[in-house]
């Protein structure tokens, strides 16, 4: 992997939930800078800053208000300056109709957020390793849902 620090980017609205992925990132080996906002509506004004370097990974959760994380999705994938993030769903959902839905938005991979610290990290690590594989890969249906 890269020695230069990635970038990721966690939109949450959840205080709780923002504060255990950014440990969880401390705790692993790869090399990050963790940026998190608070919900669609100041996602969507970070990305659209033109100092602001792009994320190598975007976690995005589905539920929050104002603009939920698939209005996020499409407006993102929609923008020819945003549209190649890679972009990591983060849901507590596991309908299918969200994963679905995603899926045909252009999301690359979706995670069920786990109950357990130790499983979270192991997601999220190999959410950035999936990333580093995938990038220039086309988006396979089986490897959309990502599991540990």
């Amino acid at each position: 992997m890269n020695k230069k620090p990635l970038h990721i980017l966690l939109a949450d609205d959840d205080e709780g939930d923002r504060l255990l992925f950014t440990v969880a990132f401390s705790e692993l080996k790869i090399k990050t800078v963790v940026t998190t906002v608070n919900d669609g509506t100041e996602l969507m004004e970070w990305l659209s800053l033109n100092d602001t370097p792009l994320p190598y990974l975007l976690f995005l959760d589905l539920n929050m208000p104002p603009k939920d994380g698939l209005e996020c999705l499409k407006e993102i994938k929609s923008n020819e300056k945003l549209k190649d993030i890679f972009i990591a769903i983060y849901s507590t959902s596991d309908s299918e109709k969200d994963v679905e839905d995603t899926f045909l938005n252009g999301a690359n991979v979706y995670i069920t957020k786990p109950n357990d610290f130790d499983l979270l990290k192991l997601v999220l690590e190999k959410a950035v390793i999936t990333a580093s594989q995938y990038q220039d890969q086309s988006l396979i249906r089986e490897n959309f849902l990502l599991k540990v």
